[in-house]
């Protein structure tokens, strides 16, 4: 068990440090965008790479805050079913719709990868007047889905362990 708290630990740091990542790209969003608005409406000289690497971030935020927002359950849930039960229904109920999860994900991972290697096989970059190359953001995207397909196999993990003990994941 002393390997599983370790392989815990590691995996929850990924998450976090994916969270931190999340966050200075939040930051870099709202500083550009709003750096974009002030070139184009009151400098009337609009930038020609703000809008497309506001663009990536973006998606990057959604890779790196999804793993981020998993760990810490801070996906929206359909509370109506989910809320009232005890620890060891929603560990069931996690337990049932956990295939859905591994299945997407997999598909996320390996549709991805040949995207990936397909954009970094073609040094493929924007089809803007400044290109920028889309192969790095093309290849976050599989890797932080292999990030969250470890923070599902953790949560799988405490769940069946809650299934099968009664107690909580936070407990064990």
């Amino acid at each position: 068990m002393q390997l599983w708290g370790r392989l815990a630990r590691l995996i929850d740091g990924m998450a976090e440090f994916l969270g931190r990542i999340g966050w200075i790209l939040v930051l870099y969003c709202m500083f550009l965008g709003v750096t974009d608005v002030f070139l184009r409406y009151v400098m009337n000289s609009p930038s020609q790479w703000i809008g497309t690497t506001v663009q990536a971030a973006m998606v990057l935020m959604a890779c790196t805050g999804g793993a981020y927002a998993l760990k810490h359950d801070a996906f929206v849930k359909l509370d109506v079913f989910y809320a009232g039960a005890s620890d060891r229904t929603k560990a069931v109920l996690d337990v049932l719709t956990a295939p859905f999860t591994f299945l997407f994900l997999a598909v996320l991972m390996w549709k991805g990868f040949d995207a990936a290697m397909m954009s970094i096989r073609l040094k493929q970059v924007t089809p803007t007047s400044i290109p920028i190359p889309i192969y790095p953001l093309k290849s976050a995207i599989p890797l932080t889905a292999a990030i969250v397909m470890l923070i599902v196999l953790k949560k799988f993990v405490l769940d069946v362990r809650t299934i099968i003990q009664g107690t909580t994941s936070e407990q064990a």
